[in-house]
């Protein structure tokens, strides 16, 4: 019996469409895996990288380095193609995740990274020492007034007052109105005694006001004796 050229057709069609699908299956599995294999290689080229840095903090750490694992190479042959149907296993994507390279800091960086941050902190130490024993060992403002009324022989102001003691000593920041409220703190506790003479202010130490009270008037002449005598004498007979 001779078969229906129609049917015959049909089929050889049919035939001709699926096995076109299967091909278009087949380039596009061909992609994914190849693309797949593209991620792995880096992921591998990655841990290799890895690897290399561990067995050097290894090496730098003096410790007896295991062996390495031999790494199987990856097969770069493409699936051939089929002329069924598609019959290749999908596998699902690798989930490795690239190892980041770890850091370790030997003993000997570490003693000397600790060495280094206690330097500045012994410097920054020393300098506060010898910054609060300086301070220490410099006189007050107050005995520093006190000090210069004491020396001299006459009133002063504020103003003059200041002037001496910035220069006699420049080292230190001298204002004249913190110079007037200590003086007039001296003068409350009767440590320096306060004139005036006009619209100026003075200040004078209290050992050189005692001495000058002390301190008699100064005798007249003889001449001048007598004629007050003889002044004396003429208003009493008039």
């Amino acid at each position: 019996m001779t078969d229906n050229p129609v049917t015959i057709t049909s089929v050889t069609s049919q035939y001709a469409t699926q096995v076109a699908q299967d091909l278009k299956l087949n380039t596009k599995e061909q992609e994914r895996i190849g693309a797949e294999l593209s991620a792995l290689q880096a992921q591998l080229r990655i841990l290799q990288d890895d690897q290399s840095v561990l067995h050097s903090i290894q090496k730098t750490l003096g410790s007896r380095p295991a062996a390495a694992p031999s790494t199987p190479e990856p097969s770069t042959s493409l699936p051939q193609q089929a002329s069924g149907k598609n019959t290749t296993t999908r596998r699902a994507p690798s989930k490795t995740a690239a190892k980041a390279p770890s850091t370790k800091k030997t003993t000997a960086q570490a003693k000397k990274e600790k060495a280094q941050g206690a330097e500045p902190k012994a410097a920054t130490a020393s300098a506060s020492a010898s910054a609060s024993a300086s301070a220490s060992a410099q006189p007050t403002l107050i005995a520093l007034i006190r000090t210069h009324l004491d020396q001299q022989k006459a009133p002063r102001s504020a103003a003059e007052v200041t002037s001496a003691l910035a220069q006699a000593h420049p080292q230190r920041t001298i204002k004249s109105t913190v110079v007037r409220t200590t003086l007039e703190n001296l003068v409350a506790k009767s440590q320096a005694h306060r004139s005036k003479q006009g619209a100026s202010v003075l200040y004078t130490s209290v050992a050189m006001q005692t001495a000058t009270e002390k301190t008699p008037a100064p005798a007249l002449p003889q001449t001048e004796q007598d004629n007050s005598k003889h002044e004396k004498a003429g208003a009493v007979s008039s």
